[in-house]
């Protein structure tokens, strides 16, 4: 089995291409993942290469950049290539199956306003509840 499913902060703003021939989308950028770490040692990230493809590529351009929240699932993938110098170079990647926007942002400079919220983390009120959902308190609920 090959899945993996990641949280972080782009490190700069995805790069969006298409391919040649069919035009297909493709956007690549990396995000960095906190690893966790104990009281007395400092925070450190692993930085780790995306890739996105489709409509979903399109709307990661469009919608994030550098330091937004984004979360990840999909599968890693290595691959080589050769060079310009003559080196075989080796890649180890994440290959997006599914993109999630924990925080909103990007090339349109569009905020969470636009999107029921305010630009707190997550693109939520205070509270955690966008202007458009109405918490329940389920203490009630007999299960």
């Amino acid at each position: 089995m090959n899945k993996v499913v990641l949280i972080g902060r782009l490190t700069k703003d995805p790069e969006l291409k298409f391919t040649p021939g069919n035009g297909t989308a493709v956007a690549s950028f990396t995000i960095a993942v906190d690893r966790r770490f104990s009281k007395d040692s400092q925070k450190e990230a692993d930085f780790i290469p995306i890739v996105v493809w489709g409509k979903q590529a399109e709307s990661t351009a469009n919608y994030m950049s550098k330091g937004k929240l984004i979360g990840i699932s999909g599968r890693i993938q290595t691959r080589s290539y050769d060079a310009k110098d003559g080196t075989k170079r080796y890649v180890t990647e994440v290959i997006a199956e599914e993109v999630q926007f924990l925080e909103w942002g990007g090339a349109n400079n569009r905020s969470a306003d636009n999107f029921g919220g305010n630009s707190a983390p997550g693109g939520f009120g205070d509270q955690g509840y966008g202007e458009d959902i109405t918490p329940i308190d389920d203490g009630d609920i007999p299960f």
